[in-house]
Parts: structure tokens; C-alpha cells; sequence
């Protein structure tokens, strides 16, 4: 047996393991592309061969099937409460006031520190704000315009 058959072996274990590992379809490509060239050495055609067909597979598989599985494998990808809060409109229950370091909001029935986006602005109770990011534990808000 030929030694190549031992790099084709070990680069494919070594692709899955790590797709495996990262379930992330990171290097599942070139796992495809590894077995091509394993079937090019058992073939009996040499190492320029192997190498092409390596490249040559692992490309094809990661441009014609990348697109469809990144599609519809994780296609239901649902938000976190963390990324469902942005864009919410909320009420101010604490005069917000980044210079005074003061402010609190309600969202979703539980009690978030609140900072303006601008540090200038001040948001009273009662005001509404649209969340427009979240720094750390603290909602970053702006007054809410309703159009």
C-alpha cells in the first residue's frame, strides 16, 4: 500500500473529528475532497492526480453546497431574548440620564438599566424609547417617534 493512502486516511479523520467537533460545516468539504483523492490513489494515478481531484472536490462541494446547506440547516434559527429585544419599543420607569448615570426600563415584565444613545438626551417615566442595542446588562435606548 501506497503511503499516500495513509495521508488521504489521516486528512479525512482529521476533517471529520473536527467537523464533528464544530458542527459548524467548517471542513466537511474538504473531508469530500480527502475521499476523492483516496479514490484517485486506489485508482492506482499519482500524486498530482490525487492532489487535483482534492482541490478540484473540496471547491466544487464547498461552492455548489455550502450556499444550500448554510439555507436550510439552520434555517431555524430562533432569536435569543437577548436579540428579540432590539427594536422594541419599551416605557421608561426611571428618568433616563447617561451624565447622571440613572434610568431604568421595563421589557418583557422584568426591569432593565437603561442608558440614551445620545448622551445629551433625557428620557422621563412614561416616555417610550425604542431599543437600539444592548451594552453589557444595560438596554441603549433613544425616544421613541411614532410615525
Amino acid at each position: 500500500m501506497e503511503k499516500e493512502v495513509f495521508i488521504w486516511l489521516g486528512l479525512l479523520i482529521v476533517f471529520l473529528v473536527v467537523e464533528i467537533a464544530t458542527v459548524g460545516l467548517t471542513s466537511i468539504w474538504l473531508a469530500g475532497g480527502a475521499v476523492a483523492a483516496l479514490l484517485f490513489n486506489i485508482a492506482g494515478l499519482d500524486i498530482w492526480w490525487q492532489t487535483g481531484a482534492f482541490l478540484a472536490v473540496s471547491f466544487l462541494l464547498l461552492f455548489f453546497t455550502r450556499p444550500f446547506a448554510v439555507k436550510y440547516i439552520n434555517s431555524h434559527h430562533e432569536k435569543t431574548n437577548y436579540e428579540g429585544i432590539i427594536g422594541k419599543v419599551v416605557r421608561i420607569t426611571e428618568t433616563v440620564n447617561n451624565r447622571q448615570e440613572t434610568g431604568t426600563a421595563v421589557v418583557n415584565g422584568m426591569d432593565w438599566t437603561a442608558r440614551t444613545e445620545d448622551d445629551g438626551e433625557v428620557l422621563n417615566p412614561g416616555d417610550l424609547a425604542k431599543v437600539v442595542n444592548i451594552s453589557g446588562v444595560k438596554l441603549i435606548v433613544k425616544k421613541y417617534e411614532e410615525e
